[in-house]
């Protein structure tokens, strides 16, 4: 029997709905591999003794790897697996800084839904809110995926 995709298709979408995705810790590993992919060096990230005296007394994740890591718990919901055609944007809004050991999840709200004119397709936009381990907001950011009708 072949593999069957779990992804929601546009219609099965409703305005207000919300997912909870599962939690992940970040960690100086995975600093350090965004810093070497990325290239992004700063020691923001990089120096601890630079960062010690600093308003978040050491170093903080990037914002860009905190927002992939989103992107990467709202794909193991499996709602987006097989009917997602292209993301068309997002927008991140960086509210708090993640520190390493930080335990991160993310909550998607559906926000909007718009059919396409062809009808085999529509967007849907959710507001995607990124919480450390406190529940305090640490990035607030906006998806217009387009999805397959079913």
């Amino acid at each position: 029997m072949a593999y069957k995709m779990r992804g929601m298709t546009f219609d099965q979408f409703e305005v207000g709905r919300e997912f909870d995705t599962m939690s992940r810790t970040v960690t100086e590993a995975d600093v350090a591999s965004f810093a070497g992919l990325s290239g992004d060096f700063n020691p923001l990230h990089t120096d601890e003794e630079f960062m010690k005296d600093s308003p978040f007394g050491g170093r903080i994740a990037h914002g860009m790897l905190c927002a992939s890591m989103g992107t990467g718990l709202a794909n193991q919901l499996g709602i987006f697996e097989g009917t997602t055609i292209a993301v068309l944007q997002i927008t991140l809004k960086f509210t708090g800084a993640v520190k390493f050991g930080d335990t991160i999840r993310l909550k998607l709200t559906c926000m909007a839904l718009k059919e396409s004119s062809k009808g085999d397709k529509g967007t849907a936009t959710f507001r995607g809110e990124l919480f450390n381990q406190r529940d305090e907001q640490v990035l607030d950011s906006e998806w217009v995926v387009l999805l397959k009708k079913g």
